[in-house]
């Protein structure tokens, strides 16, 4: 899949993770369309990629909200050959703590919006891209979605978090496998400690110490390290069914 001219819609692309794929990608030729519940840092990212780049509202959660918006990105660009889901929380509860057992319906709005908002993505995504007209691969689109390291490494106060990222984990082959006989790859990036917006509300005491725990190299990683490799997916027609950690060899401990 080229870079240049590929029509590439990104949900969480307000910011963080999925806003630095838009900009990588943007740079290199594609057109991209950002989906986001943050419409004032929506609104700004897409205006600062200028012409390449659009804002749709959407909460990952409501299937209605991702069909319209995945349909208007494919009316704006003309199709989507690029899906890659950045939406997601990381909320941490411990399943027994202070003020008691953790609730069923904060486990299940995490696993919503992380692993069901993933899905509901990807089915519409996937949907759009059996219209294309397949390369001379016989390819016809690509998805990257996101776990995490706590898919496998998962620490205390990540009973939830770490299930919905290893439902995410989980969906990879059986997706590409399903999708193979269309020409759609799909990969998913196992994240490790990177600062995104939430790390960096953190005092830099506090992140420079998270950032000593990687082996090498021994800092948090940075956004535009994501949007490297979801660049990589994109082009290398060999990646596919797989879940890359991208974490400098960092292993967590239990808290």
């Amino acid at each position: 899949m080229l870079i240049e001219n590929a029509r590439v819609v990104i949900t969480g692309g307000a910011s963080g993770l999925g806003e630095a794929v838009a900009r990588r990608l943007a740079a290199g030729g594609a057109t991209v369309t950002l989906l986001d519940v943050a419409v004032d840092n929506g609104e700004a990212t897409a205006r600062a990629l200028g012409e390449p780049a659009a804002f749709v509202r959407c909460d990952v959660t409501r299937e209605t909200e991702v069909d319209a918006a995945i349909a208007a990105a494919s009316e704006r660009m003309g199709g989507i050959d690029v899906a890659v889901s950045c939406a997601g929380v990381g909320w941490p509860k411990r399943l027994i703590g202070k003020e008691g057992p953790m609730s069923g319906d904060f486990f299940r709005k995490v696993v919503e919006i992380n692993l069901i908002g993933t899905l509901l993505f990807v089915k519409a995504s996937a949907a759009a891209m059996q219209r294309n007209v397949p390369n001379d691969d016989g390819e016809r689109g690509v998805v990257v979605m996101t776990a995490s390291i706590a898919a496998f490494d998962g620490q205390i106060g990540q009973v939830a978090y770490s299930a919905s990222k290893g439902g995410v984990v989980g969906m990879t082959l059986p997706m590409a496998r399903e999708l193979a006989s269309s020409g759609i790859r799909v990969m998913t990036v196992a994240p490790g400690i990177f600062l995104t917006p939430m790390l960096a509300s953190l005092p830099q005491e506090v992140q420079d110490s998270l950032g000593r725990q990687v082996p090498f190299p021994p800092r948090l990683g940075q956004p535009g390290e994501f949007a490297m490799l979801v660049e990589q997916i994109c082009t290398n027609p060999m990646l596919n069914g797989a879940t890359i950690r991208l974490d400098g060899a960092i292993r967590m401990q239990p808290r």
